[in-house]
């Protein structure tokens, strides 16, 4: 088969099959979108609440907050017809910015609020910056599954993920430098009012986006919604208990690794950050380890690789915390890393997976019910995990040559959840997925072979 162009294929009838024009734009939306939320949904926010003295269950409410308040997807999806998406999802990403700006000004009140006030203060602003988002982005997947071709869709979340994680790398290097060494109020402002601008920036692009069709049959449906049915789709039912799993298993990693780092290993925030940023440049290598393959591989066999490649990190962060190895830079790198990789891969694999299989009928509602049962469950899971953390204290038993203190046991459970997921992933409906010796062998022989193919000395003038 001849190479395509990258940005085209052929269908059988020789029709040309792109992306839509202007939706570059996406990727630009993306870029400034990912230098807004990274800082306030992230380790900068987490670590800022560490400084105003909040608890392991606190950082728990925070880092599942987000996630939680996408149930607000289920009611707004009605409302998609009326407005159309892409004036849905502007407003609401409009409406989300203006509290950023104000999130920026919180740590200023610091010359006259305690530091509980504030930390309430900020908590409530979240509240509202993910109500927002909640509301709104249940508009996002039903537009990109209608611009983008069926067969592209996979390239388009390869490339999307990239830039996102490339922002995201240079977004954490900017926090790093601007929280060095031991930050006060005034840094921390500043890097929410970065995230604020980033955030208006983003907007512009966003209208930029071509909107996407909806079939008047979409549009004027008065019916009822059939909630119950839809959940019961075998294919998206299978999807949605493993996207539960893999939500409960992910849940608070980010923050926890933060938290351990920050309270275990000593680190400063400027570090922290540091090491954090190492997880996108993971993100940002998915591209290569996967790029348009995974329209042809298939997304089970990404799963069920992923979720055997997290056990795998989470062993190494139980030893890690247990005391087996010490607090090596080099070591966390490298599981920093894994991670981005891992969960880059994972959301593709689970987005494209959605996109194959819901019907064109119901799609806005049948993504709010996705989004909603993953993101409800990921936003529930830092907040058990917070206060099983909590209720350890200082316990810290040995036992197998391993030290099981409140982190350690966080990881070894995160482990279980994966090695569940990893069976749920095993029952997914997808036909023309590739095997799992398909994908190792194109991952291990294929592509290391295309790669020093381009550097070997060719003969001829």
């Amino acid at each position: 088969m001849t190479e395509k162009h990258a940005d085209d294929l052929s269908r059988p009838g020789g029709e040309r099959l792109a992306f839509p024009p202007g939706l570059h734009n996406a990727y630009l939306f993306s870029v400034f979108n990912a230098c807004s939320f990274q800082i306030v949904l992230s380790s900068p926010m987490v670590l800022y609440a560490k400084t105003l003295g909040a608890s392991a269950t606190v950082l728990g409410i925070i880092a599942g907050m987000m996630p939680l308040l996408v149930i607000f997807q289920i009611p707004a999806a009605s409302y998609i017809p009326r407005l159309g998406f892409k004036r849905f999802v502007y407003a609401g990403w409009g409406t989300r910015v203006m509290f950023i700006f104000a999130m920026a000004l919180v740590p200023v009140t610091g010359i006259f609020l305690k530091g509980e006030s504030r930390l309430a203060l900020m908590l409530m602003l979240l509240f509202c910056f993910n109500l927002s988002r909640g509301i709104s982005s249940c508009a996002w997947l039903p537009w990109i599954t209608a611009l983008v071709p069926s067969a592209l869709r996979g390239k388009y979340l390869a490339r999307d993920a990239a830039v996102q994680n490339l922002a995201s790398f240079i977004t954490f290097l900017i926090a790093a430098g601007c929280l060095a060494g031991h930050p006060g109020s005034w840094q921390f402002a500043v890097l929410f009012a970065f995230s604020a601008i980033m955030g208006a920036i983003s907007l512009t692009f966003l209208k930029r986006i071509p909107d996407a069709e909806m079939s008047e049959e979409v549009r004027t449906s008065k019916s009822g919604v059939p909630w119950l049915e839809m959940i019961r789709f075998a294919p998206f039912q299978r999807l949605l208990r493993t996207l539960v799993g893999y939500s409960i298993a992910y849940g608070g990693i980010t923050a926890f690794t933060v938290a351990f780092l920050k309270s275990e290993a000593g680190m400063s925030e400027g570090m922290i950050l540091l090491v954090n940023s190492v997880a996108y440049l993971g993100g940002l290598s998915s591209l290569w380890f996967l790029g348009s393959r995974l329209d042809r591989l298939g997304s089970k066999p990404v799963l069920t690789f992923c979720f055997a490649g997290w056990l795998a990190v989470l062993a190494g962060w139980v030893s890690l915390s247990g005391g087996v190895f010490p607090a090596r830079l080099g070591f966390i790198l490298t599981l920093q890393f894994l991670m981005g990789l891992l969960a880059a891969l994972i959301q593709m694999a689970n987005t494209r997976l959605a996109m194959a299989i819901i019907p064109v009928m119901g799609r806005n509602h049948f993504f709010a019910i996705y989004s909603t049962i993953g993101n409800v469950t990921l936003g529930l899971a830092p907040i058990g995990w917070g206060l099983l953390i909590d209720a350890m204290g200082t316990r810290s038993p040995i036992w197998l040559g391993v030290e099981w203190n409140r982190y350690s046991v966080f990881f070894a459970a995160a482990a279980l959840a994966f090695t569940a997921t990893l069976a749920l992933a095993q029952r997914l409906h997808e036909p023309e997925a590739a095997s799992m010796e398909t994908l190792l062998r194109e991952i291990l022989i294929q592509s290391p072979q295309r790669f020093w193919i381009r550097f070997w000395p060719r003969g001829g003038a």
